[in-house]
């Protein structure tokens, strides 16, 4: 009896049979890719509903730590995860989410802030740069670093033109050293430097220390970053977060990415779980000014795999029948196997002996 209503989780194919239940829960198998799911709305290869999933990575990346997700999906579903369970989640769709988000390009105005701030990761204190651009909010590049040097600055500086395609005619710092010959090396003369005076005075930094709130919001709860890769995988992620699904009031409760005219085809963190992510293509995506920096926020460049040379298949060589010494003999035993041997076998029957060399 074939299910006409229900389809198959893997390929879509509506030829699916019942295949018996496994604790009560009626599971199914396909005709076509011959696998077997359960009809839970979970994705294929998971255990939970896609939309707790959903719903347990807008919680993590608007500021809840693992337990308190935990709870609340144990109160609102009655299910309770573990926190491995859920690093899982956050872990696979924030990769997805990093890269569909970097190859659009925002439409951004001609003032841009940038600024610094303290983040701790493995128990060490590192710099997280960020460059913002006034008009639409949006988060242009960042950066993570040890010290604050000029090459640190002068990065930021690049990656945030080739992320928006375009230099810009003002840039607001503070009155660190480094931004001063940092803007120098990155855009001499085409860019006007201004350094700010304070939080009371205009300009100031003040919009971009907003986004330090913000940010210090979402990292307090997890009491410091794990290690770098950590730190990599969660910023890049919390980055696609303020720009693509997080409204701000200040834009009229608009994102960055709608004020800055980019056509992101997902609202929200369900959208991203509710499309899983294929199969993975036959080219690798390389980010480029990404050696030192762990946010990449600049379009991949796709790169072909490198052809495998071919060689011609070596002619095939007959090897000659072996010689035969005197005083070889062939005996059968039972079940009719005929054997070459140099003294007689126990049970079997010689048919032949020789007496000189066989070609």
């Amino acid at each position: 009896m074939e299910i006409a209503a229900l389809r198959c989780k893997y390929c879509g194919s509506p030829h699916i049979i019942r295949y018996g239940t496994f604790r009560g829960i009626q599971r199914w198998w396909c005709k076509n890719c011959q696998r077997k799911f359960v009809d839970n709305n979970a994705l294929p290869g998971m255990k939970t509903d896609y939309r707790q999933v959903g719903s347990a990575l807008s919680m993590f990346y608007e500021g809840m730590s693992l337990n308190a997700i935990r709870r609340h999906l144990n109160q609102m579903h009655s299910n309770y995860p573990s926190d491995s369970t859920v690093y899982e989640w956050i872990t696979r769709f924030s990769k997805e989410a990093v890269e569909k988000a970097a190859v659009h390009r925002p439409q951004v105005g001609d003032v841009w802030v940038a600024d610094e701030t303290v983040l701790e990761i493995d128990g060490k204190n590192v710099w997280f740069w960020d460059l913002i651009d006034a008009k639409t909010r949006f988060l242009l590049a960042s950066h993570l670093s040890r010290k604050r040097t000029i090459a640190d600055a002068h990065m930021l500086m690049k990656k945030a033109q080739i992320k928006a395609g375009k230099i810009p005619k003002y840039i607001l710092t503070d009155k660190l050293a480094a931004y001063f010959e940092g803007v120098e090396r990155a855009w001499g003369g085409d860019t006007k430097h201004i350094a700010s005076k304070g939080f009371t005075v205009k300009p100031n930094t003040n919009l971009i220390e907003r986004f330090h709130g913000t940010l210090k919001a979402r990292t307090k709860v997890m009491r410091g970053l794990k290690d770098i890769e950590t730190a990599r995988l969660i910023m890049r992620a919390w980055l696609v977060h303020y720009n693509y699904f997080r409204p701000h009031e200040a834009l009229k409760d608009k994102t960055p990415a709608e004020k800055a005219e980019i056509k992101f085809p997902y609202r929200n963190w369900l959208d991203i779980v509710k499309r899983p992510a294929q199969a993975k293509p036959k080219l690798r995506l390389v980010d480029v000014l990404d050696d030192v920096d762990p946010f990449p926020l600049t379009p991949p460049i796709r790169l072909s795999k490198p052809r495998r040379a071919i060689t011609p298949k070596p002619k095939r060589i007959t090897p000659r029948t072996p010689r035969i010494t005197p005083g070889i003999m062939l005996s059968e035993v039972r079940g009719g196997s005929r054997i070459l041997s140099r003294r007689p076998i126990r049970g079997a029957r010689v048919i032949k002996r020789y007496s000189r060399l066989l070609r």
